[in-house]
């Protein structure tokens, strides 16, 4: 685990960098240095640069990054591979020669010897630099889902790349991307590749990169996820789901250090932690919530942890917590997040890191086994859809003059939308309507982003379809990007058991009814039934609420107070109608509407605009709020 950064020149006969190059990239990589406390190293030769920050798990005496295998090879890599003993033992029966027993070198030797071949045998999550100096020819890839950053800049100089979108900032012209700005409003998350720099892309989740110098880029993809039902029987599917999540639990306890979980309300986390306790008995949990009643799943997972038998560690956050550390979590973001949900788990993974270096946590199960509610409109809207179009016309423009807010007024509309028109995404903050009122530029529509994943989904049904466009936009632009900023945030490493080739393969060939039976509303049907036995039942049923954050409270108090002065002092007004946003305010303080959602997106970005563009506010903890110890 850790934050990388590299640098190619683009001149062929490059001689040694130039000093205020170097400079500029050791500023990048101490930026990362929460990545990776353990070890420091930067190497420098003509015409390139190598900077690695390690957070040691496997191998810790040895390993050090950046690795150098059969003098061809640099490579820097952050993540895990957890099948890396099998390849390793593989690799040597091929003739392959290892000097750590790490599984950075068998990455390394993978690549030597199987190519892009080695991309789809690795089971683990991944985000990699390897430079073949025998052709000159720079590779990266990221993991299938894109559990890993990877970010991606390339000028006259070279092409850089990086772990986190700061260390790129130095090189990059700075212009502020309004296409991305644009998706974020409605997204609540800026969705990949973009990022808020327009120069500065990710790679997306399982593509490959390669790099030559007159050559340029060439991205490629090596994996694409496909929900297509295998028509199995329920049992089977049940055992399969089992089978591959103790599998990939197991997988996921190999570390040299201290190893915990999280633990929320649901089923997801709850299992994670039930299969590790099966082979760790004393393993140590940790769980967040809040003061205010109605938003604290605490009391539950302290309930659920006691069935469990492991320990468990909660964490209460405060106002005062939140106002004091917003500006260093939305620093460490990169781009700007409208997801309170990050918040405890930033407070969460700081907790934990006082007890562990490495925690497995739930995310990607709902993705993967149908765990939205939203999943259950299509089967809600079926008897609509299935009206002839003109009649489906006419309940459209009778939906148009029914007042808003009126009773049936969004079915109606819900109904006689197309799916690719209605659903993009679990958040949906500002409509097309609402946006063309805020925003003060224009862009491009939502459906830039959506369209071509709906084009792929074709042939499968309306759940799969929205499954497809959440684990392309959703799961790696929010709930992944979350996850490793704030976990790593306290150099703790965050590891994912659901996102695991042998649990997606699993999931893959569910079909519909077996993640939303039609007979109860329940969600994430098969896993639940497969976790029968393993957790326990009351938790078994339970509807997930997945650390809820109390921003409809919050911003009638001291927060609220907070953000109207931050919009207030806001220097975005070029950008967005701040005097809009301060009525979407006034009427949610006033009790008018539920405006949360759509204040706290604009706040936040406005807090990211002041830190990174217009340099008022400071990353660090506010000093009249720092912590008493």
């Amino acid at each position: 685990m850790c934050g990388f950064e590299v640098f190619v020149s683009s001149r062929a006969q490059a001689g040694p960098l130039d000093s205020a190059l170097v400079t500029a990239i050791s500023g990048g990589l101490e930026a990362m240095h929460h990545r990776g406390p353990d070890d420091t190293r930067l190497e420098y030769a003509d015409g390139m640069a190598f900077g690695f920050k390690r957070l040691a798990i496997l191998d810790r005496a040895e390993s050090a990054q950046p690795l150098h295998y059969q003098d061809r090879w640099t490579v820097v890599f952050n993540g895990e591979i957890y099948n890396y003993r099998e390849l390793r033992a593989e690799l040597i029966s091929a003739g392959a020669s290892f000097a750590t027993s790490g599984d950075s070198e068998v990455l390394a030797a993978a690549f030597h010897h199987w190519g892009a071949a080695a991309l789809p045998r690795l089971r683990g999550m991944f985000a990699f630099v390897a430079y073949d100096h025998w052709t000159g020819t720079l590779h990266a890839a990221r993991d299938p889902f894109g559990i890993k950053p990877l970010y991606i800049l390339e000028t006259n100089d070279g092409i850089f790349l990086a772990s986190e979108r700061k260390a790129l900032l130095p090189f990059s012209g700075g212009d502020l991307d309004t296409d991305a700005l644009a998706h974020y409003l409605t997204f609540q998350f800026v969705p990949e590749p973009m990022t808020m720099d327009r120069q500065i892309r990710r790679l997306a989740p399982g593509h490959r990169l390669t790099w030559t110098r007159g050559g340029g880029q060439r991205i490629e993809r090596y994996f694409r996820p496909s929900l297509r039902p295998l028509h199995l029987q329920p049992e089977v599917a049940y055992q399969a789901i089992q089978d591959a999540l103790r599998s990939s639990v197991r997988a996921h306890l190999q570390a040299d250090v201290p190893v915990g979980a999280f633990l929320s309300s649901g089923v997801d986390s709850s299992a994670v932690v039930a299969l590790a306790r099966e082979i760790h008995p004393d393993l140590h949990v940790f769980t967040a919530g809040f003061e205010q009643e109605g938003y604290s799943e605490i009391s539950v997972a302290v309930e659920t942890a006691r069935q469990l038998g492991v320990r468990i560690t909660p964490t209460v956050v405060t106002e005062d917590d939140v106002l004091r550390e917003l500006p260093r979590i939305v620093h460490l973001l990169d781009d700007p997040s409208g997801d309170p949900s990050l918040i405890p788990l930033y407070f969460l993974a700081r907790t934990a890191a006082r007890y562990v270096t490495v925690a497995l946590s739930g995310e990607g199960s709902d993705e993967l086994f149908g765990g939205y509610t939203i999943y259950r409109e299509p089967a809600s809207l079926a008897g609509i859809g299935r009206l002839p179009g003109g009649m489906k016309r006419g309940l459209r423009g009778l939906a148009q003059v029914m007042p808003e807010g009126m009773r049936g007024r969004s079915f109606l509309q819900r109904g006689t939308t197309p799916i690719e028109e209605r659903y993009y995404g679990n958040a949906r903050i500002f409509s097309p309507a609402e946006k063309a009122e805020l925003m003060r530029f224009t862009a491009e529509p939502h459906t830039a982003i959506t369209a071509q994943l709906y084009a792929e989904t074709a042939d499968v049904d309306d759940v799969a379809s929205m499954q497809y466009v959440d684990l392309h936009t959703w799961l790696p632009g929010d709930i992944l990007q979350k996850a490793d900023r704030m976990s790593m945030a306290h150099s703790l490493e965050l590891r994912v058991p659901f996102l695991d080739r042998a649990v997606y393969a699993a999931a893959a060939g569910l079909s519909t009814d077996l993640k939303l039976p039609p007979h109860n509303r329940t969600t994430k049907h098969a896993l639940r039934e497969a976790m029968r036995g393993i957790v326990p039942e009351s938790v078994r049923e339970r509807r997930k609420l997945g650390f809820p954050t109390p921003t409809r409270i919050w911003l009638k108090g001291t927060i609220g107070d907070w953000v109207g002065g931050l919009l207030a002092d806001s220097g975005a007004g070029h950008l967005l109608d701040l005097n809009y946003a301060q009525r979407l305010l006034t009427d949610h303080r006033a009790g008018v509407a539920d405006n949360s959602r759509k204040v706290w997106a604009v706040a936040m970005f406005c807090l990211w605009h002041a830190i990174y563009v217009e340099g008022t506010i400071s990353p660090a903890p506010w000093p009249h709020l720092a912590m008493s110890n």
